[in-house]
């Protein structure tokens, strides 16, 4: 399994959802450390990041060597996560 590494605002971002929404966070990343290709990720256009879906929150992460590094985590339905990813350029 590769180690996972959370960016500020990702370990901000979990530490603050509901205890549910952590959950399925937290089993999401834990499952992208395990198979960091799964069949829901897809390519961000523009970037070389990818991102993984789960319930009302999408995890935008990269792969480097053995290490699942989450940069930004977000609600789905709002631009925000693009919004931080572009400050981050």
């Amino acid at each position: 399994m590769r180690r996972i590494d959370l960016s500020r605002q990702a370990a901000r971002v979990v530490e603050k959802l509901p205890p549910k929404h952590r959950r399925q966070v937290i089993g999401k990343i834990t499952e992208l450390a395990r198979d960091p290709n799964p069949p829901d990720a897809r390519a961000l256009k523009g970037f070389s990041l990818m991102r993984a879906d789960v319930g009302e929150y999408r995890i935008v992460y990269d792969v480097v060597d053995e290490t699942v590094r989450v940069q930004v985590v977000g609600k789905r339905n709002d631009d925000e996560v693009y919004r931080i990813l572009d400050r981050k350029r």
